[in-house]
C-alpha cells in the first residue's frame, strides 16, 4: 500500500521502533506543511492511506475530491477536527483515531511555568553574556495554581502543583467540576474568580466550538499584573488578539505559551514582546509519545489492510 506521512518536521518518524511495522509498504514521508490546495494534492496523489501527525494539515472536501486513491485515514492522538468525516464517509474513507499519553504535555507545562517565573531563558542567555544574576524570580509554594480544565492533562498538572505546595483551585464544566471536588480540591465559583485569584493559571480544555474564545479579553484583564497564564493546549481557546493586547496591558504579566492560531509559525507580534515565553508546540513532541501515537497509528492501520474490524474509527 501507498502510504503518505505530512508535517514530519523533526525527520523522527523514520527513526521510530514504530516505523518498523510498516515494513513492505511505500512509505512518503515529507518533512514541512504546505496548505495549498494543489501542493497538497500533487504530494498526496496516488496515497492509498494518510497518517496524520496531530492537526498539522486540515483534510477538507476539496482535497479529498483530488485524492480518488485515498482509502484510509489513520490519525496519531485522538482529535480529528482537522478531518471533514462527513466527506470521509460520503468517499467511503474509512477514518481511525488512536490514543494519547497525557504526561508529555503535562510535563512540559510545568517546564514553563518554572521557566516563565524563574525567568530561566534569559538568566541563560545573560550568563553566556557575561551578565550575573539579572532577575528576581517569583517561587511557587503557598501560590495559587489555576486550572481551566480538569481533564487527564489538567489532573497532572493540579498533582505537581500540590507537588510544590501550592493551592490549587480549578473551573470548567460540570463535570470538571464535580471531579475537582471529589479529588479534594478548590472550585472556583466562577470562571472570573479562576482568573481574579490565580497566580498561574494553566489551560488545559480540548477546542470545540464552546470553548473556542471562552478564555476572552475581559477575563485576562481580571488577573493579577504579577500572574502567569500558561496555555499548552489550543491557541484559539483564547479570543483572537486578546492575549497580546492583554500583555501589552500587563494583565497578566506573563504568559508562556506553547501554541499558536497558525502552525509553523515563522513571525508573529506575540514573539517581540518581553514577558512571553514562546515554544513550538512541543507538548506531544516527545520520544515516548511519538512512539505510543505512531504505534497506534499504524496498528490502525494494519487492521484495515488485513481487513479485520477496525474498532478504532474516529467520530
Amino acid at each position: 500500500m501507498r502510504i503518505v506521512i505530512p508535517d514530519d518536521y523533526q525527520d523522527a518518524v523514520r527513526h521510530l521502533d514504530a516505523f518498523e511495522r510498516l515494513a513492505g509498504h511505500d512509505v512518503t514521508v515529507f518533512h514541512d506543511t504546505v496548505s495549498d490546495l494543489d501542493a497538497l494534492a500533487e504530494r498526496f496523489q496516488g496515497a492509498e492511506a494518510l497518517v496524520l501527525i496531530r492537526e498539522r494539515t486540515p483534510i477538507t472536501a476539496e482535497l479529498l475530491d483530488r485524492l480518488p486513491s485515498l482509502q484510509a485515514i489513520s490519525q496519531t492522538g485522538g482529535g480529528v477536527a482537522h478531518v471533514d468525516l462527513e466527506a470521509c464517509r460520503r468517499r467511503g474513507i474509512t477514518v481511525m483515531a488512536g490514543t494519547g499519553s497525557p504526561h508529555a504535555a503535562a510535563e512540559l507545562t510545568w517546564a514553563l511555568v518554572l521557566a516563565a517565573l524563574r525567568h530561566i531563558p534569559a538568566e541563560v542567555a545573560n550568563l553566556r553574556a557575561g551578565r550575573w544574576q539579572r532577575t528576581l524570580g517569583t517561587g511557587l509554594k503557598g501560590r495559587t495554581l489555576g486550572i481551566f480544565g480538569y481533564g487527564r492533562i489538567g489532573q497532572l498538572v493540579a498533582r505537581y502543583g500540590q507537588a510544590f505546595e501550592m493551592e490549587v483551585l480549578v473551573w470548567g464544566r460540570e463535570g470538571t467540576r464535580e471531579r475537582a471536588a471529589e479529588a479534594g480540591l478548590e472550585v472556583a465559583g466562577s470562571q472570573a474568580e479562576l482568573f481574579e485569584r490565580s497566580d498561574v493559571l494553566s489551560l488545559h480544555l480540548r477546542l470545540n466550538e464552546a470553548t473556542r474564545g471562552i478564555v476572552t479579553a475581559e477575563d485576562l484583564a481580571r488577573m493579577r499584573p504579577s500572574a502567569l497564564l500558561v496555555n499548552t493546549a489550543r491557541a484559539p481557546l483564547v479570543a483572537s488578539g486578546a492575549l497580546e493586547a492583554a500583555l501589552r496591558a500587563g494583565r497578566p504579566g506573563m504568559a508562556a505559551v506553547d501554541v499558536f492560531e497558525e502552525e509553523p509559525l515563522i513571525a508573529h507580534p506575540l514573539l517581540e514582546l518581553p514577558n512571553l515565553l514562546a515554544t513550538p508546540h512541543l507538548g506531544y513532541v516527545e520520544k515516548d509519545s511519538f512512539e505510543r501515537y505512531f504505534g497506534d497509528a499504524f496498528d490502525n492501520l494494519l487492521v484495515f489492510l488485513d481487513g479485520r474490524p477496525v474498532t478504532n474509527l474516529a467520530g
